[in-house]
């Protein structure tokens, strides 16, 4: 029986207030309206962004909300306009957007869509300002335009990939985020050559996944930079064999690491928001030929810090945002890298528990266990 058109009525993890935990309840998720698409979505992960923006912690808080935006589903029904994708079609919804006209997706240098980058405060659908969830007739807020804590939830068409229906979605899920933010800051930005050497500043979801991009790459020595030396035994898995923690030295870690390799490692990513994180990033590349590359997002107040000589001594430093991956054009091949074996997804899921249950997920992150925790939908 066809629901397209129609208000469907399912359970959704609904956030009533900052930092309470989620609460399981029947919302109504209203049809798709022009240029958007209603998914069902099958399997979910929890983001450290999720909890980030649960806690609300230095941005404006927007409540009740159902948060989420690594997932994986099907398409269930379309809008209006939308051509690209059709019903059953196996999907990927993600928090930023590729529109295909404005400058920055006509672009071959850029992914930052000017219609659909990603925006934190708005909560509410762009072709008419309104919620497509609401519970007892009164609305709740969107995040990052996917929502993916509901069984249902409705994306405009421009955040939403068509992966190879093959892709096993309970997997590929995680690559709709942190996953790709990272590895492509490796592959597509830092670009380090077979045999070189590579700095990860940060050994969490992200900074596990350009580890990876920096093995996939052939790098020889890939040093992983955490305050937590827990991280160091998980992090072998990913291609890291080299392990520095800046608390064990009495001397700057950029400093540690220039001694190590001689110089200055040849590719350095920095994967905290820490400021010092970043000057320390920059500052341990090879003079000549080092880049350096920020990935982690710094409090609004922050100011990066460093002797112009650096640049001029021939270092490069440069910024990403979704691992310069553009969301329709270019995750389809990513997930055709992990059926190819070329990219090892599994090893980042460590957790995995069913929706009713998704309040453990925020659990596992929050006590440091998980690195993906994936959320399954139907049990």
């Amino acid at each position: 029986m066809s629901t397209a058109g129609q208000v469907i009525k399912c359970r959704a993890a609904v956030a009533w207030e900052a930092g309470k935990p989620l609460s399981i309840e029947e919302v109504e998720v209203a049809p798709p309206q022009k240029e958007e698409v209603r998914l069902k979505i099958l399997f979910t992960s929890l983001c450290h962004t999720d909890v980030y923006f649960w806690e609300a912690k230095g941005q404006h808080p927007l409540f009740p909300r159902i948060y989420g935006h690594e997932a994986g589903g099907i398409v269930e029904s379309v809008g209006e306009g939308v051509t690209d994708l059709q019903p059953g079609d196996h999907v990927l919804p993600v928090f930023t957007g590729e529109c295909k006209e404005c400058r920055h997706c006509k672009s071959e240098e850029s992914n930052m869509c000017d219609l659909l980058r990603i925006n934190t405060d708005r909560g509410t659908m762009l072709s008419d300002g309104k919620s497509r969830f609401s519970k007892d007739g009164k609305p709740i807020y969107h995040f990052l335009g996917t929502s993916t804590f509901s069984e249902y939830t409705v994306c405009h068409v421009g955040s939403v990939a068509k992966i190879n229906p093959a892709a096993p979605l309970e997997k590929v899920c995680v690559l709709s985020c942190g996953i790709c933010t990272g590895f492509g800051a490796t592959v597509n930005v830092a670009k380090p050559k077979k045999g070189s050497s590579v700095a990860i500043f940060g050994l969490g979801a992200v900074g596990l996944a350009a580890a990876e991009g920096a093995r996939v790459s052939g790098a020889a020595r890939i040093i992983g930079v955490d305050l937590n030396s827990n991280r160091f035994e998980e992090a072998k898995k990913f291609g890291v064999n080299e392990f520095v923690n800046p608390k064990d030295h009495n001397k700057p870690v950029q400093e540690v690491i220039a001694e190590m390799t001689d110089g200055g490692v040849d590719r350095s990513v920095e994967c905290t928001g820490s400021v010092q994180a970043m000057i320390s990033a920059f500052e341990c590349v090879h003079d000549g030929w080092g880049v350096a590359v920020l990935v982690g997002v710094p409090s609004k107040d922050d100011a990066f810090k460093t002797h112009p000589v650096n640049f001029l001594n021939e270092r490069t430093l440069k910024g990403t945002f979704y691992g310069n991956y553009k969301p329709r054009s270019d995750l389809p091949g990513v997930v055709e890298m992990y059926m190819n074996k070329e990219l090892e997804v599994d090893k980042f899921i460590t957790h995995s528990v069913p929706f009713a249950e998704i309040n453990k997920a925020f659990d596992l992150m929050l006590s440091g266990q998980s690195i993906r925790c994936i959320i399954r939908m139907e049990d």
